[in-house]
C-alpha cells in the first residue's frame, strides 16, 4: 500500500503540495488528475524518494520513505517501476539493452539467457514483436517508444508501477492503446499503479479510483461515478475544461497516427 499523509512541498514561494492525503491500496489503479503544472509529477517523485517533503510523510509497504537511507531506498525502488513522461530511453542503446536496464536483480541481470527471455516476455506484454528488441529508439514510432518504456518499467517484476503522463504527445488511437495496456498489466501481472495524467477520458477508463489535484490540494477522491457526482466547483471546472479540449482536439485531428 502507498499512503501519503499531510504531504507538503514548496519551491521558493510556489506551494506545490499543501497537506495532501492519498491512499493507494494493493491491486488498485489510482489516476491522479489535474491541470498541467499543478504538481502531479512532483507528488509521484515523492513516492520513490526523488524529492523529500517539507512536511508530512510517504509510506510504502510500511516504510517511511523520507527517512530511508540510501541502501534501503534502493531496495524499495527495486520493487517500483517508473514510466517517465518522455520515455527516457537511451538512444545509444538498443531496445533490448534499454529493457534489460529495468532488471533490478543483479544475478538475473548478469544472466544473458534470463535477460533474453525476460525482454521477450516484456515485449509480449506490451504487444510488441520479439524483433523490436534489436532496434534502436530512433527507429520506433512515438507509440512504440512509450510501450518500450513500459516494458523497461516492468522488467524487474515490480509490485508498483508509477506512470507519469503515459499518453502525453500521442494521438487518440495510440493513447487508447496505452490505456488498454495499463488495464491489462494490472490484470495480468497484478501490479498496483498510480497514473499521473490530465486526460479525463483515459483516467476514467483505467482507474479504480480517481484523485483530483487542484491548487496544491486533493479536491476529490473516488470512483469515476463519485467524481462525476461531486459538488466541488473545482471538479466541475476541470471536467468541463477537459471536455472542451477534447472537442478542439477532435476537430483539429487530421487522422494521422504516431
Amino acid at each position: 500500500m502507498i499512503e501519503l499523509q499531510h504531504l507538503s512541498k514548496r519551491f521558493l514561494d510556489n506551494v506545490v503540495l499543501d497537506g495532501v492525503d492519498l491512499r493507494v491500496d494493493d491491486g488498485q489503479t489510482v489516476a491522479l488528475l489535474g491541470p498541467s503544472g499543478v504538481g502531479k509529477s512532483v507528488l509521484l517523485k515523492h513516492i520513490i524518494g526523488l524529492i523529500k517533503p517539507d512536511s508530512g510523510d510517504v509510506i510504502v509497504d510500511g516504510l517511511h520513505v523520507p527517512l530511508l537511507r540510501r541502501k534501503e531506498l534502493a531496495e524499495l525502488r527495486s520493487h517500483i517501476g517508473y514510466v517517465f513522461q518522455a520515455g527516457a530511453l537511451f538512444d545509444s542503446m538498443s531496445v533490448y539493452e534499454n529493457i534489460r536496464l529495468g532488471i533490478t536483480d543483479e544475478t538475473c541481470y548478469r544472466d544473458d539467457g534470463y535477460c533474453t527471455d525476460r525482454v521477450r516476455e516484456c515485449l509480449r506484454l506490451v504487444n510488441l514483436a520479439p524483433e523490436v528488441a534489436q532496434k534502436f529508439p530512433a527507429e520506433l514510432s512515438g507509440g512504440m517508444r512509450k510501450r518500450v518504456s513500459i516494458s523497461r518499467a516492468i522488467a524487474g517484476k515490480p509490485k508498483y508501477l508509477l506512470y507519469d503522463e503515459p499518453t502525453s504527445g500521442l494521438d487518440p488511437v495510440n493513447a487508447d492503446v496505452i490505456d488498454g495496456l495499463i488495464e491489462r498489466l494490472q490484470q495480468e501481472i497484478g501490479v498496483t499503479s498510480v497514473v499521473v495524467t490530465h486526460d479525463v477520458r483515459g483516467a476514467f477508463r483505467v482507474a479504480d479510483r480517481i484523485a483530483l489535484l487542484w491548487q496544491a490540494k486533493i479536491r476529490a477522491v473516488g470512483t469515476s461515478e463519485e467524481i462525476l457526482q461531486s459538488k466541488d466547483p473545482a471538479v466541475h471546472q476541470f471536467l468541463e475544461r477537459d471536455l472542451e479540449m477534447a472537442v478542439i482536439q477532435s476537430e483539429s485531428d487530421d487522422g494521422s497516427h504516431v
